[in-house]
């Protein structure tokens, strides 16, 4: 039986001219953001995206301060990677826990994997391992930051820059929404930054453990996010609005 091949880390044609200047102009519109607001946040998953912002936010010193989601369901890689991103760049990265009440209800109503029954189950899940820590961890803040691309999914291809999360009231940004997938990895590789041990394994999007597989070659970049969903849309209601 021939195995499937899985998804690779790309390469890229990116000029070194060409990644200077988007470099530039990432690090400028981080600084930018700390300009206009006091209370800036980054929601950090630890994958490739995240990373780049990670990195860049380093290098710019722009003050903005990082969280993760730690939904109690994550690979241990991921839980290892935070600990490796704060030793790499002297940073401290917030953990938003999900409300053991939250979780308990979810249990109660679906069973602990309950999230395979179908997307009401799914969005029940994500709304108390994510949704509303993220909601908690976000009071107080006047801004934050996401790893979102266009290049990513279906969902995704109109994202802008600068938005208004209007569930939250606050303004949102995506600082890489008009890179590729090429370019991340162009970066990652120039700058040495660290990588999510998954993306070696052939996981270009990275989630909790049960809602995350490999990717094989050719499929979308997302196709591993809650594989077993008939749905173009591979979202966990972090970035609806409303």
């Amino acid at each position: 039986m021939i195995k499937p091949e899985f998804w690779a880390i790309p390469e890229s044609d990116l000029s070194t001219s060409e990644l200077a200047e988007k470099t530039a102009t990432l690090k400028q519109r981080l600084l930018d953001i700390t300009e206009r607001f006091s209370d800036v946040r980054f929601a950090t998953s630890l994958a490739a995206e995240d990373m780049v912002i990670t990195d860049a936010l380093a290098q710019s010193k722009a003050n903005i301060a990082l969280f993760t989601l730690a939904t109690g369901r994550l690979h241990q890689e991921t839980v290892d990677m935070t600990k490796t991103t704060e030793d790499h760049y002297g940073v401290v990265i917030a953990k938003a826990y999900p409300a053991e009440e939250d979780i308990q209800a979810f249990i109660d109503q679906y069973g602990m994997n309950g999230f395979y029954d179908g997307e009401d189950a799914k969005k029940a899940c994500c709304g108390a391992r994510k949704i509303k820590p993220l909601n908690a961890a976000l009071l107080g803040a006047d801004a934050w930051l996401t790893g979102q691309r266009r290049e990513q999914s279906t969902t995704r291809v109109e994202l802008n820059f600068e938005e208004h999360d209007d569930a939250r009231g606050i303004t949102k940004f995506n600082p890489l929404f008009d890179w590729t997938e090429a370019d991340v990895w162009a970066y990652i590789k120039q700058e040495g930054v660290p990588i999510h041990p998954l993306h070696l394994r052939g996981y270009p999007s990275i989630g909790c453990e049960p809602c995350t597989r490999q990717v094989k070659q050719g499929e979308d970049i997302r196709a591993g996010r809650w594989w077993w969903l008939q749905s173009d849309s591979k979202e966990c209601g972090l970035h609806v609005n409303k």
